[in-house]
């Protein structure tokens, strides 16, 4: 299977380069049979992005890294913090992306960052943004903090991130398709001894009808009868 880490770390070395290292090692280690790794450098696409924007056409270097992202199985994607939310080379490079290129895709998020304070940028910042693109987020985030390197606790958010994400790769990658059940043709004549469902009358199928004589003894108020039993 393929895995593509984006790192949008500036500086070398980098810390989000460090982060991202370590979650693709947690990663591959827990799937079977070995992973063709990608490492993709935003920093070194700098230009070609911004090119992009205003002739349309990716470089040759960013069109491989679309490549790499599109066939991935699985994504790693880790940003340092800039004002609270990712960087801006970050979401400009998913920006280049076509609409649907992570639909479905399994996402591992991961942020650094200088304080703690910004631990919460995973969950209203990046985890809406892959939302919105309809990958599929692993539930474990990883934040790094300058105080979180050599701490008791990354090490193991690292691990439990990696093992979602591998889990969810070899579920998606492995999952057959379910039976397909063809539907009765509307004109076909029921056969002898066949039961022909009653239809339901319009009164029988409104949502603002009570639903009452269910074996449990359910009972459902419409919700204009709860609003009018409160007015004075």
């Amino acid at each position: 299977m393929k895995l593509v880490v984006v790192s949008a770390g500036l500086s070398v070395p980098s810390s989000t380069r460090l982060l991202a290292d370590r979650l693709a090692a947690a990663t591959a280690g827990r799937v079977s049979g070995g992973v063709d790794l990608r490492v993709v450098e935003l920093r070194d696409l700098a230009v070609e992005i911004a090119h992009n924007f205003t002739n349309g056409f990716p470089g040759r270097a960013l069109s491989a890294a679309i490549d790499d992202v599109t066939s991935a199985d699985g994504l790693i994607v880790v940003t340092p913090v800039f004002s609270a939310s990712y960087s801006g080379l970050f979401k400009s490079f998913f920006d280049v992306l076509d609409k649907d290129v992570l639909a479905g895709k399994p996402v591992l998020i991961g942020a650094t960052g200088g304080t703690g304070r910004h631990s919460l940028v995973l969950e209203h910042a990046l985890r809406p943004l892959f939302a919105y693109l309809r990958a599929v987020v692993v539930p474990t985030g990883v934040y790094a903090a300058s105080e979180d390197w050599g701490v008791e606790g990354l090490a193991e958010r690292v691990e439990r991130a990696g093992g979602e994400l591998a889990g969810l790769m070899t579920a998606l990658s492995g999952a057959a398709p379910g039976p397909t059940v063809s539907a009765p043709s509307a004109s076909a004549e029921p056969g002898p001894g066949a039961t022909v469902p009653a239809q339901s009358s319009p009164a029988e199928s409104s949502p603002t009808q009570p639903l009452s004589g269910r074996a449990d003894g359910f009972h459902v108020v419409p919700f204009a009868e709860q609003l009018a039993a409160l007015r004075p």
